[in-house]
């Protein structure tokens, strides 16, 4: 199966799109880039400060649980929104939302984060629960007008997101009679399957278009081997964390996604960090199913493995995403600059602060979580800092997008 690229096509007519309409709107991954990144520099700092005593906080719902979910839905949801409001007309030549529509959605996502910490739990939950399910039809009508099969498990992906949030919120108000965190639990696992397949898709692709002679092959069945483990083990994970079907699949998924990458030549990257950044986030994924299972027989605290997963592969992948497409998707050269560099360099930081020192010692948790989201922080603020004017204005090179 020929996996597609994500390059920027005409529409269907053969024509190339008229530049219309202001910037910020032309493309989903303009607001939500934007958005996302101001929410991780601004929520995780937030966060510690409360953890560690320093702020009281009161949201609609319990502070432990906002932290969780809003990281999933809040940051992590919203760069897939994101991604795959740009990569689907990418790939099919169709138009998805943009304009008013595109900028009621965005408001959508601001109104429920700020409803979480301003106003009553019911309207959050229902601002909260609207966006997944939006976005996921305006995709799959597109899919569907252009034929493009191959591309609609992702958005069945976004609509199980969108059922474990509703799961989630009838947890927290008592109509579901399971820990609210099960179902936050079931959403990272959903996302980490979301990153196996985009990564197994453009981390070859970017390698090849970047390295001269280059030709990485995909093995299709290394490919539906490793993304099936996967889903089984985190499902068994969810499910029944300490069963031995979910040891023997987690330590049988980590081995293979090892495989998978050992194919992609991560050396081959060399001295190229818009893509070096990628294979290093990409390691966390076989570490961080390995570490959940150690979890399952009790050998770690779980909270290990589940920042490995959320910090280290899904904090890196993103910053290297919307660094890497929205260069590409305004016009300016596939090259990091060096504040870049920083602001990688930085969440595989966070990552390891907050995963290997509480691991080394139970003291050092407090000193891991300041220097945890001290380093978030300024990484995600570096972006900001190059990036807002790069997605308030039009394209460099003039084209729509």
């Amino acid at each position: 199966m020929k996996l597609p690229s994500i390059p920027l096509r005409p529409d269907a007519t053969g024509s190339t799109p008229t530049v219309r309409g202001l910037p910020l709107l032309r493309l989903g991954f303009r607001p939500f880039y934007l958005g996302a990144a101001l929410f991780a520099a601004l929520a995780i700092p937030w966060w510690a400060a409360v953890y560690l005593g320093q702020v009281s906080f009161e949201p609609s719902l319990p502070a432990i649980l906002w932290h969780a979910h809003e990281m999933l839905f809040g940051f992590a949801a919203t760069v897939i929104v994101g991604f795959l409001l740009t990569a689907v007309k990418a790939w099919t030549g169709l138009a998805t939302p943009r304009g008013g529509v595109l900028g009621a959605l965005a408001l959508l996502w601001l109104a429920a984060r700020v409803t979480a910490v301003t106003g009553p739990y019911p309207v959050y939950a229902v601002l909260d629960l609207a966006l997944l399910p939006l976005v996921a039809i305006a995709l799959a009508v597109v899919l569907i007008r252009a034929r493009n099969r191959r591309n609609l498990p992702l958005v069945m992906l976004l609509i199980l997101m969108a059922l474990t949030n509703l799961a989630f919120h009838l947890a927290v108000m008592g109509f579901l009679a399971i820990s609210p965190m099960q179902p936050l639990l079931a959403c990272l696992a959903l996302i980490v399957m979301v990153e196996c397949v985009i990564t197994g898709r453009v981390i070859p692709a970017f390698m090849n278009n970047a390295i001269p002679g280059l030709k990485l092959v995909t093995n299709r069945k290394l490919e539906m081997a490793t993304l099936a483990t996967t889903a089984l083990g985190l499902t068994w994970w969810v499910c029944a964390p300490a069963s031995a079907a979910a040891l023997v699949m987690l330590w049988l998924a980590a081995a293979l996604h090892l495989v998978r990458q050992w194919r992609w030549r991560p050396r081959a990257a060399g001295n190229r960090p818009i893509l070096w950044i990628l294979h290093a986030s990409y390691a966390w994924i076989p570490l961080g199913l390995g570490l959940l299972a150690l979890s399952g027989i009790g050998l770690l605290p779980v909270s290990a493995g589940v920042h490995a997963l959320a910090v280290g592969a899904t904090g890196g992948l993103i910053i290297g995403m919307i660094t890497r497409t929205a260069r590409g998707h305004t016009g300016r050269p596939l090259k990091a600059s060096r504040p870049e560099v920083l602001a990688y360099s930085l969440v595989m930081t966070a990552a390891l602060l907050r995963v290997v020192l509480p691991l080394l010692s139970a003291r050092l948790l407090m000193i891991s979580l300041a220097g945890a989201a001290l380093t978030w922080a300024i990484a995600f603020g570096t972006y900001l800092a190059i990036y807002t004017p790069w997605l308030l204005q039009t394209r460099r090179d003039g084209k729509d997008g």
